[in-house]
């Protein structure tokens, strides 16, 4: 049986989210997975597993440490291991803004591989979540300013939490690289 390794870092929830949809949809396609946050729990070897998957939350342009920590400590390896990232970025999916998710695309995704010289099977670009119950004291100005955009394009979730992410997408995406767990090919959606 294949193993899969599912290695992310989280601010508001939709990474975790994330990964487990991910994790769920490999398991049903017979793969052995295990999913960690990376700020719970270190990974120190990676030896086992078929692929990685290694996905980060984005919050003022940046990926949380943990995942990033992960990338750079295991980078070697992961070089010769099958690999895929994604990110969960809600500006990156903002139908307002046409050039928003190849501009993330290639910040978030292409240049992070290219940091590491690493060279993952997919990228994975899926919304975020904005939470306007936790939004720090530096952003809640322009946050504010915002919401109204936000809450007219998204589904609330909870008072104040919009979800941004196609669910569909995530699955379809998923379901790509279970494919290519025991093949050469090569999946960016």
């Amino acid at each position: 049986m294949s193993k899969a390794l599912i290695v992310y870092g989280t601010r508001y929830g939709a990474a975790t989210s994330t990964s487990e949809e991910i994790a769920n949809t490999l398991r049903q396609k017979g793969i052995e997975t295990q999913v960690v946050n990376a700020k719970e729990q270190k990974v120190k070897d990676i030896a086992q597993y078929d692929l990685i998957v290694v996905g980060s939350g984005i919050q003022i342009h940046r990926w949380t440490g943990e995942p990033e920590d992960f990338l750079k400590k295991h980078q070697k390896e992961l070089a010769i291991k099958k690999l895929a990232l994604f990110v969960c970025c809600g500006s990156a999916t903002d139908k307002t803004k046409p050039d928003a998710a190849e501009k993330a695309r290639r910040k978030y995704l292409e240049e992070k591989a290219a940091k590491y010289h690493l060279q993952p099977v997919a990228l994975g670009l899926f919304g975020g979540i904005y939470n306007y119950n936790n939004v720090p004291w530096y952003a809640k100005k322009a946050m504010d300013m915002d919401r109204p955009r936000v809450a007219a394009a998204y589904k609330e979730i909870e008072p104040g939490i919009y979800d941004t992410r196609d669910h569909n997408v995530i699955y379809i995406w998923a379901e790509e690289i279970a494919k290519i767990i025991n093949s050469n090919l090569t999946v960016h959606p």
